[in-house]
């Protein structure tokens, strides 16, 4: 073994009380972060897989003045025959005020809203969206369906599933729909906003008989929806929005969350190589003869500093690789003994986790280094002391 790892070793194992808290600083430190982070992760990916559920991956738009299209074109054929797409469901839109009227006898007062209404093809809107609420409930597909509320809309509006609702969009259509029920998916830009009915009842409402707004797409993977979304506008001449543009600055919102929550975890690492730092400045204060004396018989300053760097690396690399084992048992058992939340108040039922090996692989990177550049400055210290000026005091 080489001296300086001999050294470095032999200085670590006489300090047990020290360096058991500092490699114990060290492994709590990496432990949480790895944690907090795959929280963090799980909590993204539900609310984007939530926010698909009820979110086609490429809305296809009229462009005309209208915003209307016939139904009967060959436009559906056209994005159908793209090989990435696995289904396509025509659709009618329509921005409305929502309003429960007020019942004096039941002293119920009356509530408004706005609204984005879908007209849709219950029957065949599943291969679109992954909504359990359009199966339990079961629009009707003829002009007598009712809404199917998002739940932030029927609680803003205090409604049930069989009361009536009055819609008046900005054209000055007016129409009364019972409450079919309502939907939750978590994400309050839908809970709030968000309606759905069949497409005879939004047409019947608007007087566009075989009319629709576009065409919704659903692809074998959304994370190619923005490119898909520019070919088949190439394709079709329609305007193509896809999920990520609708949703960008939720998605960026998170991840400067996983960024800060990372930096503030990351704290607790600081403040363990602070400990690693402390206990090699003492070691270098108490052994500045033992160091002189290495240095008079030949010993070169880069032995010197390799023995106290190798210590500082030495102490973070027992505490990551101590830190990394916890954090991911303490993330394994969160997945398998999932933590329960409120339904109520949470768009989740139970604690999500996702451990991604990217940030098991930066956190214990970061950390290491953080520990070696602890140790590098007292070492550093310990070269820069006279030899013979420390033998002969």
């Amino acid at each position: 073994m080489p001296f300086a790892w001999f050294w470095a070793w032999a200085r670590i194992r006489k300090r047990k009380l020290q360096t058991g808290l500092t490699v114990a600083g060290v492994a709590v430190g990496v432990a949480v972060l790895i944690v907090a982070l795959s929280l963090t992760n799980g909590f993204i990916d539900e609310l984007l897989d939530s926010t698909l559920k009820a979110t086609p991956h490429i809305s296809l738009e009229a462009n005309t003045s209208a915003g209307l299209l016939d139904n009967t074109s060959d436009l559906a054929d056209v994005v159908e025959s793209h090989a990435r797409v696995v289904a396509v469901e025509p659709f009618l839109a329509a921005e409305a005020l929502i309003a429960r009227r007020a019942d004096r006898s039941l002293g119920v007062t009356a509530r408004q809203g706005y609204v984005q209404m879908i007209g849709i093809q219950p029957e065949t809107y599943g291969a679109i969206v992954s909504l359990e609420a359009l199966d339990r409930v079961g629009l009707a597909s003829d002009d007598t369906a009712g809404l199917l509320l998002g739940g932030s809309l029927a609680l803003q509006l205090g409604v049930l599933p069989g009361d009536p609702v009055l819609v008046q969009d900005v054209s000055g259509n007016r129409s009364t729909f019972d409450v079919a029920g309502r939907f939750r998916v978590g994400n309050e830009l839908i809970d709030g906003l968000v309606a759905f009915t069949s497409l005879p009842a939004l047409r019947a409402h608007l007087g566009a008989d075989g009319a629709i707004s576009g065409y919704h797409v659903r692809l074998d993977d959304p994370g190619v929806a923005a490119n898909v979304a520019r070919e088949l506008e190439q394709r079709t001449g329609l305007r193509a929005v896809d999920w990520g543009s609708l949703f960008g600055g939720l998605v960026q919102q998170l991840r400067l969350q996983k960024i800060v929550i990372s930096l503030v975890t990351f704290l607790i690492v600081i403040v363990a190589a602070m400990g690693i730092a402390n206990i090699l400045v003492l070691t270098v204060s108490e052994k500045t003869v033992d160091v002189a004396v290495v240095r008079a018989f030949g010993g070169r300053d880069r032995g010197v500093l390799a023995t106290f760097t190798l210590e500082g690396a030495l102490l973070g690399g027992m505490g990551t690789v101590l830190g990394v084992a916890a954090g991911l048992l303490v993330s394994a058992y969160l997945r398998s003994q999932p933590v329960p939340l409120p339904g109520d108040l949470y768009f989740i039922t139970q604690l999500p986790v996702r451990t991604s090996a990217w940030d098991v692989a930066w956190v214990s990177t970061l950390a290491l280094l953080t520990s070696t550049l602890a140790g590098f400055v007292p070492a550093r210290r310990a070269t820069k002391r006279d030899a013979s000026a420390v033998l002969r005091a």
